[in-house]
């Protein structure tokens, strides 16, 4: 071990006089040879004690320093040297085996003469290592005495060497230390368990994990309303009916107390079967061709209404110009459409609309016409989306499920004036269903077409006319009544309870009414149940499917 030599020059009294010339002169042989001695005694006894800290003389120990060791401030040094010299660039040990106080360098602590060491990397007298490496007294690593500093157990029995320390944090008698947690000496624990004196463990009264955050409940209740085809076309029956009466007050043509259910729905949508335009000219050979004023976009606000469908066989009736017409009167109205768009990109987009803190999307296709005069969009042409080949469409509500909490499908589709379903329905409606849709709500036939439930879903194959001309016809408003919980873990409809409800009515004379008689309304939603798939309709016009 190399020592630090003396700088004080010798006085006139000998005190300062060096060690070699006292042996120059002869006077201390017989006290260096003693001195020498219990040198050498003092490191074979540290030796068998497996004790790796400096050996110390006789003259420089105190009884305080015996019972606490001493750790040089450097001893977990970033190299080990070979076996003459010390580890560590920055650290010399005097003649008394101490760390020269102006020359401590940890990174973050320094440890004074009385053996305090950095908080994480202290060893005690009964073999602890430092963090990384054991120095014996000549500053060579014991490479038999290297341990990981998570797995050191003294001769007590008492593990984690990081982790038990005094109070103060400070290495006591025994060595114990942990630069994080503090304990005394009758609660040295690690993170979740306490260890007696013993080397026993106890279950701790306080684990210090974390108390569960009680999760937030949030309670939603929400509908959704559909209605079926209308007609605001000044050159057919309702409008001119309107006109003929000198009234512009839609109540006139629809029962308030369907509008006043219209309203109350969250979100209402309804199939705009006809074009809102002053120019253009009705396609030539199409029997039917409906053209309304810009004007009457207002009857859709009056009725409540979230947004429409353009998927049809009326929005192109007076040709293109119209149909752009049409986009542009609902976009100032600020009544979103689908189904339909300047180009394919926007006539199959899913439409997304919110309410209750939820994303419903809305998607919409035709294949209603056997004479084909409404387009189907293109890249660079407008028109409307078409499902007489599906895949686009399944693709569209593959999108909207991936980005929406809820998913309608509205295809336009079936045999007018018939309540035989197409088997291009049922197939279209299980695979749209299977695509990811959440309901499907049809429309075109002009009359009410039965109801499915398919894998708990609902399928209302065609709600019929609810405000189209002068047929007498049995009609209705549907609702999707939504309501449950959500959680911070959970946001999502998985879990909600969905109710579908009817509110029968009928067409007639130009005038839309809400049954209000037990006998009327029985009558239509028993006649709905006749011609449907699998479901129970109760007095209340609740629907019930195979799955409830």
């Amino acid at each position: 071990m190399k020592y630090q030599q003396q700088t004080s020059e010798p006085g006139s009294d000998g005190t300062g006089r060096t060690l070699f010339d006292g042996i120059r002169r002869g006077k201390i042989w017989l006290g260096g040879l003693a001195l020498a001695g219990l040198v050498l005694a003092g490191a074979v006894n540290a030796v068998y004690a497996g004790n790796p800290g400096p050996v110390e003389s006789a003259a420089a120990k105190t009884a305080e320093q015996t019972a606490s060791g001493q750790q040089e401030a450097g001893s977990a040094a970033p190299k080990n040297t070979d076996t003459q010299k010390t580890t560590g660039t920055s650290q010399k040990a005097d003649a008394a085996g101490k760390t020269d106080a102006s020359k401590q360098t940890d990174a973050s602590k320094q440890t004074d003469a009385a053996g305090k060491t950095d908080a994480s990397k202290q060893t005690d007298a009964a073999g602890k290592t430092d963090a990384s490496k054991q120095t014996d007294a000549a500053g060579k690593t014991d490479a038999s005495k290297q341990t990981d500093a998570s797995k050191q157990t003294d001769a007590a029995g008492k593990t984690d060497a990081s982790k038990q320390t005094d109070a103060a944090g400070k290495t006591d008698a025994t060595g114990k230390n942990d630069g994080s947690k503090q304990t005394d000496t009758s609660k040295q624990t690690d993170a979740s368990k306490q260890t007696d004196t013993s080397g026993k463990s106890e279950p701790s009264g306080d684990t210090g994990t974390p108390k569960a955050v009680e999760e937030k409940v949030q309670k939603y209740d929400f509908t959704l309303g559909f209605a079926g085809d209308i007609c605001l076309g000044d050159n057919y029956i309702p409008m001119q009916h309107l006109a003929a009466i000198g009234s512009d007050d839609i109540s006139d043509g629809i029962d308030p107390r369907y509008i006043e259910i219209m309203k109350g729905m969250d979100l209402m949508w309804i199939n705009n079967e006809f074009v809102y335009s002053r120019r253009g000219e009705p396609l030539p050979t199409k029997a039917w061709t409906f053209c309304g004023d810009p004007d009457n976009v207002r009857y859709l606000k009056d009725l409540g209404v979230d947004i429409v469908g353009l998927a049809n066989n009326h929005t192109f009736d007076f040709g293109e110009v119209s149909f752009m017409d049409t986009l542009e009167t609902l976009e100032k109205a600020q009544i979103p459409y689908v189904g339909a768009g300047r180009d394919i990109k926007q006539a199959a987009a899913p439409v997304y609309l919110e309410t209750n803190g939820f994303k419903i999307a809305y998607v919409a296709a035709s294949r209603a016409e056997y004479t084909i005069y409404t387009p189907e969009a293109t890249e660079t042409e407008p028109g409307i989306l078409w499902c007489y080949d599906y895949t686009r469409f399944l693709e569209s509500i593959r999108e909207a499920a991936e980005n929406a909490d809820y998913v309608i499908a509205l295809p336009h589709w079936g045999v007018e004036h018939s309540t035989v379903l197409e088997d291009e329905q049922i197939y279209g409606a299980h695979a749209m269903i299977d695509a990811g849709a959440d309901a499907v709500i049809g429309a075109h036939p002009h009359i009410l077409q039965g109801i499915e439930y398919y894998e708990g879903k609902p399928i209302l194959y065609s709600l019929g006319n609810f405000w189209f001309d002068d047929y007498d016809i049995d009609t209705l408003v549907a609702e999707l009544h939504i309501k449950g919980e959500k959680t911070d873990k959970d946001s999502s409809l998985k879990k909600a309870d969905i109710e579908l409800k009817l509110y029968p009515g009928t067409q007639s004379g130009v005038y839309t009414a809400l049954a209000d008689t037990e006998e009327w309304k029985s009558n239509i939603l028993q006649y709905l149940e006749g011609i449907s798939v699998n479901v129970d309709i109760d007095d209340e016009g609740v629907v019930h499917g195979d799955s409830d």
